[in-house]
């Protein structure tokens, strides 16, 4: 029978170990040719979920495209060999999404209809379900990552919605999402409204009215309360690029951010970390290895 000390240690330990899983960099990866592979990314350490990025043609009637740019050729079957790597970045402990949409594309939603037969494809493509042809393999990811940044807004409550009725029948389907900081988000505000996202990273970049200036935190400050204190997801985190050249602006130099802005916005009880656009500038500035121990 445990004593009361061991009792106080587990619960001690439990705590510690729900802290540690509560905040993580997350990082985009498949944009660039020339970064690391997606084993050594994982094998990193650095990164606590990666999205691959991007199925960026979908809906519509449209026969969905996935893009992984210099990695790998979906046309030709070529992206299968990611499959494992995926499983690899699973056993390591690191949650890997697939993003949908991104800033170059031909994605949208016509109906409900087409959402639900968005989703389906995305279940039996890349989730739990079956399909004679899965650009990544056999391979499970872990969710779906909403980074809608072109077209309209409607129906992706609908995708939401389907994607996670799917994760009712098999394994759990993360869903998460990078919404642009102006509040509320011009393209995904009503299917963040629905709540059913476990974690969204917000774009803190190329957005002057919400993200920082040199010499002012302010604006992204109030941004970020206004997000934490209006969206209903389990962890919400701070969205940037990881080098001065990774966005049109927004770039918050590692002292500042670790000095002046997290110690801030760690005080919300949603804060799960920092992602970071992208694994190919990351590896240029070694901005998540400045950053870790403070995220």
């Amino acid at each position: 029978m445990a004593t009361k000390h061991q009792f106080l240690s587990s619960v001690l330990f439990l705590a510690i170990v729900q802290t540690s899983i509560a905040s993580g960099i997350s990082i985009y990866w498949g944009q660039n040719g020339n970064e690391a592979t997606l084993n050594e990314t994982c094998a990193s350490g650095r990164y606590s979920y990666v999205n691959l990025a991007f199925l960026n043609k979908f809906g519509n009637g449209q026969t969905p495209e996935l893009n992984l740019a210099g990695h790998c050729n979906p046309a030709v079957n070529g992206c299968t060999v990611v499959g494992p790597e995926i499983k690899h970045c699973q056993k390591l402990g690191v949650k890997v999404m697939l993003s949908i949409g991104g800033g170059v594309g031909n994605y949208s939603l016509a109906s409900k209809k087409d959402a639900k037969n968005v989703a389906r494809y995305l279940w039996n493509s890349f989730l739990g379900g079956r399909s004679s042809f899965r650009p990544l393999g056999n391979a499970v990811v872990d969710g779906i990552d909403f980074d809608i940044e072109l077209g309209s807004s409607l129906f992706y409550e609908d995708l939401a919605k389907y994607l996670k009725a799917y994760g009712r029948i098999g394994r759990k389907v993360y869903l998460t999402a990078a919404p642009q900081c102006p509040f509320p988000d011009r393209l995904l505000g009503t299917a963040l409204n629905t709540g059913l996202f476990d974690f969204v990273w917000i774009q803190f970049y190329n957005n002057p009215p919400c993200q920082y200036t040199p010499n002012n935190t302010d604006n992204l400050k109030n941004s970020w309360i206004r997000w934490t204190s209006s969206v209903n997801a389990r962890r919400i985190f701070l969205g940037l690029p990881a080098a001065p050249q990774a966005a049109g602006s927004g770039f918050i130099p590692a002292d500042v951010l670790t000095g002046e802005i997290l110690p801030m916005i760690k005080k919300s009880r949603k804060y799960g970390g920092v992602m970071l656009w992208s694994k190919f500038w990351d590896e240029q500035t070694g901005y998540s290895a400045s950053i870790l121990k403070s995220v």
